[in-house]
């Protein structure tokens, strides 16, 4: 039998994909906004999904009395983030299982997230050593998702074309991002749904996706 025709690489966003901290994210955004004693809905944090952290805080700031500097918005909602990923770490349906399953097949995984490094540690410190080949935050790039240029930091990190990875995603974003820098991709969409053109293999689950499979969803397999 042949061995299984495997991507290069496999590039991972973090927040809805691998671990279901949108929840988290949503409960920090409506305690700081309560606290300036507005209200926070449930339209406005899924309009921050997946954008980068000081556009998120900028949304905060347009839409509510917090007079919080952006950057000071985020300080305040990674710092309730990180607290309750240190209590427990909500892991997505088949991700880690899919992680540390091409670890062992060999092809190495990059972490690519609009958190800072202080929120992705808390995930890597989590997995085995070595599961993250290259870790590429929000606050390393200069233009965040849906720019293409984290996806092709990942690359760059890895040394290897966009074309021979596979990406996994969640968010209008974070697919945008990933489609725009050349890598085929795969979303799994969480709290916000994508729309069908948006370039992206869309599943319901990750749940037992094995890493032989990935290729076969965008050219079929021999």
């Amino acid at each position: 039998m042949a061995a299984p025709v495997l991507p290069s690489a496999v590039l991972w966003d973090m927040d809805g994909t691998i671990v279901d901290t949108e929840p988290y994210w949503i409960s920090a955004e409506h305690d700081l906004v309560e606290s300036y004693g507005g209200t926070w809905t449930q339209e406005l944090a899924h309009e921050c999904v997946g954008n980068s952290l000081l556009v998120s805080a900028e949304i905060i700031r347009a839409n509510s009395p917090v007079t919080l500097s952006a950057p000071a918005v985020v300080d305040v909602l990674l710092a309730a983030v990180v607290a309750q990923m240190r209590e427990h770490v909500p892991w997505r349906p088949g991700a880690r299982e899919l992680l540390i399953a091409l670890g062992e097949e060999g092809v190495p995984n990059a972490l690519v997230t609009m958190s800072y490094l202080s929120f992705a540690q808390v995930l890597v410190d989590a997995l085995p050593d070595g599961t993250f080949a290259a870790v590429i935050t929000g606050d390393a790039v200069r233009e965040g998702k849906p720019a293409p240029e984290p996806y092709l930091a990942a690359c760059r990190a890895l040394d290897l074309p966009p074309s021979r990875c596979v990406a996994i995603e969640d968010s209008i974003p974070g697919v945008t991002s990933a489609v725009a820098a050349g890598v085929p991709t795969i979303a799994v969409p969480h709290v916000v749904a994508l729309p069908a053109d948006i370039g992206a293999v869309q599943l319901g689950t990750l749940a037992g996706l094995r890493p032989a499979d990935l290729l076969g969803m965008f050219h079929p397999v021999h």
